[in-house]
């Protein structure tokens, strides 16, 4: 006898279309029960499946559809109540239809989800395992999936979310920094062994510590939604560690969860948000509505495709096969209005009951195309743009994809701001010494005119990065030429090879101490130069005390030593000074605001008697003339004016701050560069030099305008101007 027919079935009255999901709630006459709604355009019949916490299975038939809606109210089912679906429909691939109904399928509203997906061949709709490969996604599966798949869980919050305590950080002022939460936590000491790689770990007071005293004003975690792990990991004995590959766009990841997966992991990761606002740091959570852990058409049957997959994904010419711009298999058909509506619920959902702040968006540009281009008028785009809760929201894309036309760098519209690649390419290179000239370098210093100063745009659409998750670390930049990604298991095919890196005479670790401090020294410039730039800086979660994987510059699956932070380097004497310049430079950022303008610089003067607000200088101390600028060079002098910031304060007073020359000079020998004298600077007090190794103290020099100051070879020098008139209110 079947395990469904054995668990005794239970009524299901009427209900309602809405909410999506399942919503516990007093029904008719009092009764306490839980709606039930599920969109499945196109499906015959719609079976709700209960299950007991001995896996018992009860089937309930959903009679009522509205709009393509089917709904049911069940008395008496609670929080915690584990459930799936089976939704019955022809099965012809060839024309785009895969219902499966011995194929149990998790509820895309579910808002948590009990137990891990593991891929045995049931889980497949069709046989995975038939004797003929070319055929098999064509053959329906007939094997019951249910033991071997997660289920939803009923959830119902009685706390509700307020907003009172948001940091609210303006989008100059932000500071961002991406970490994992379990790879972040894991080998941390001073979090409780029982709480770490959890989100509790991240709540902790000792992960909040590191996080305040760096002087970050924001996390971008790594998708927290429920993914799967690939089949390929599982065959070989790895995991999905960077997640991915998501599953279920409304529940937290629950491996994540010290608290218990039958909803407790909601109230957890709540419980986090509240600590880190209370620390003042934003929670940005990177998301993944390009394409879902189902794959193509050789991939498992676990959520969408089995509800109605023409009407979730982008389908090919030919309707068997999907439309990849993603390079994983799917593409959510985001014009589909039940597609959007699933990503916009899911967006809120986030926003107003789990407290977040703010979204990067993996491969956007996939989701801002309508039906093959990218088109920045596309349906996603203009929802977000009117919609009153999403719109106030940091929006942050990843802009591209892998499809024709998918590079959208700069293109994205106001309100949002990008992930600036371009950024990270030309900062490589100069260290590197590949730039032929410093024309990039300047506008990549000075926010990207060249791609943001238009339409309203700010130089803050620009996040500025050198490095993020996927590639090496900061330390692994300037250690390896060459990925190292053999335990990946893909004999180091996967992972790019466009590294753009250096490393300094030798490959990988050393004991030659010239080669170690010429790295560390490359350190002190790449973060010095991010951290002085304009825009938005992010940082990578233990770049600041020279976190390694081993050369491995796709640590996706490395759900180990390699992935995770290794917190006795913090401790280290060769790391702790480049923690100490990460937090003095942070904290120089905070207190200046000409280095977090909210306007692009005009390189003219803003007065008669005034200052140009920018200015730039050559190798010889000289202004740049145009022909400088197409003249090879690895020289370049920053001048950044404060008394020409185009701002006001709260009360309509004008910003001012001191003015600042920053010199970076990538060649390998020593350099004699002129001071600029009056009107630039009559005194420069010397703030920093990365040639120094420690840095947690200034150099405390002078120098008079138009004498010679010797630039180390590769180094980053930053001078203050020595104000000749009463200091100016701010940052003095």
């Amino acid at each position: 006898m079947s395990l469904a027919a054995e668990h005794p079935r239970t009524d299901v009255w009427p209900g309602h279309p809405q909410p999506l999901g399942a919503s516990f709630r007093v029904g008719p006459g009092g009764t306490e029960g839980t709606n039930f709604a599920l969109w499945a355009g196109g499906a015959d019949a719609v079976e709700l499946c209960l299950f007991d916490d001995a896996g018992r299975e009860s089937r309930h038939p959903l009679t009522e559809s509205a709009h393509e809606i089917w709904h049911g109210f069940l008395p008496g089912v609670r929080p915690g109540q584990r459930y799936g679906y089976r939704v019955h429909g022809p099965w012809d691939p060839c024309a785009g239809a895969r219902w499966n109904p011995a194929k149990l399928l998790l509820d895309p509203y579910a808002r948590a989800v009990d137990g891990e997906f593991t891929l045995p061949p049931e889980v497949y709709g069709h046989t995975v395992d038939h004797q003929d490969p070319a055929a098999a996604d064509t053959v329906r599966d007939p094997r019951d999936s249910a033991p071997h798949v997660p289920k939803g869980v009923v959830v119902h919050d009685t706390e509700p979310w307020t907003d009172d305590r948001r940091p609210k950080t303006p989008w100059p002022d932000s500071v961002i920094y991406e970490l994992h939460v379990r790879g972040f936590t894991m080998r941390h000491p001073d979090i409780p062994p029982e709480l770490r790689g959890t989100y509790a770990g991240l709540g902790h007071p000792a992960a909040i510590e590191h996080l305040v005293r760096l002087g970050v004003t924001a996390v971008e975690l790594l998708p927290v939604h429920q993914f799967a792990h690939e089949e390929h990991l599982l065959r070989a004995g790895l995991r999905n560690y960077w997640g991915y590959n998501s599953v279920g766009y409304f529940a937290p990841h629950a491996a994540y969860s010290a608290s218990g997966t039958r909803g407790q992991q909601v109230g957890e990761f709540k419980n986090m948000v509240r600590a880190l606002h209370q620390a003042g740091l934003e929670v940005i959570l990177d998301v993944v509505y390009n394409h879902t852990a189902e794959g193509g058409e050789g991939g498992p049957t676990l959520s969408l495709r089995g509800i109605d997959n023409a009407g979730y994904y982008r389908l090919a010419e030919n309707p068997r096969h999907y439309t990849d711009y993603t390079g994983c298999g799917n593409t959510l058909h985001v014009v589909q209005p039940q597609v959007l509506r699933l990503i916009t619920d899911s967006l809120r959902y986030w926003t107003q009951e789990m407290g977040v702040d703010g979204f990067r968006f993996d491969l956007a540009a996939a989701l801002a195309r309508s039906f093959h281009d990218v088109d920045m008028l596309s349906p996603f785009l203009a929802v977000i743009a009117q919609d009153p809760v999403l719109r106030r929201v940091k929006l942050i894309a990843e802009p591209w994809d892998v499809g024709s036309g998918g590079y959208q760098v700069g293109a994205f519209p106001p309100l949002w701001t990008e992930w600036n690649d371009r950024y990270r390419d030309t900062v490589r290179d100069y260290w590197r010494g590949a730039l032929p000239d410093v024309r990039d370098l300047g506008y990549r210093l000075s926010g990207s005119s060249d791609l943001y100063a238009w339409g309203g745009r700010r130089p803050y659409a620009s996040v500025n990065f050198v490095t993020a998750h996927d590639g090496f670390t900061l330390r692994d930049l300037v250690s390896h030429e060459r990925k190292h990604n053999e335990a990946n298991g893909e004999e180091n095919r996967d992972g790019t090879d466009d590294n753009r890196s250096w490393n300094c005479g030798a490959e990988g670790e050393t004991d030659d101490p010239a080669v170690n401090a010429l790295r560390r020294r490359q350190l002190r410039n790449l973060l010095t130069t991010l951290l002085l730039s304009t825009g938005v800086p992010m940082l990578v979660a233990g770049d600041e005390f020279g976190r390694t994987q081993g050369g491995n510059n796709n640590g996706y699956c490395q759900d180990n030593e390699i992935g995770w932070l290794d917190w006795s380097l913090p401790d280290d004497p060769n790391w702790r000074p480049l923690l100490d310049l990460t937090r003095r430079l942070v904290r120089l950022r905070r207190a200046h605001p000409v280095l977090r303008r909210r306007a692009f610089f005009s390189g003219r003067r803003q007065a008669p008697a005034g200052m140009r607000d920018l200015g730039w200088f050559t190798a010889e101390g000289r202004e740049m003339t145009e022909d400088d600028w197409y003249a090879p060079s690895r020289t370049l002098g920053m001048y950044l004016s404060g008394r020409d910031i185009p701002q006001r304060d709260e009360r309509g007073r004008p910003v001012t701050d001191v003015s600042f020359l920053v010199l970076l000079h990538a060649g390998d020998q020593p350099l004699d560069f002129p001071l600029p004298g009056p009107p630039w600077g009559s005194v420069y007090r010397l703030l920093l030099d990365t040639a120094r190794e420690r840095q947690d103290v200034a150099p405390d020099s002078t120098h008079l305008g138009g004498t010679v100051l010797r630039l180390p070879e590769r180094s980053v020098l930053l001078l203050r101007v020595e104000p000749t008139d009463p200091p100016p209110r701010a940052g003095a």
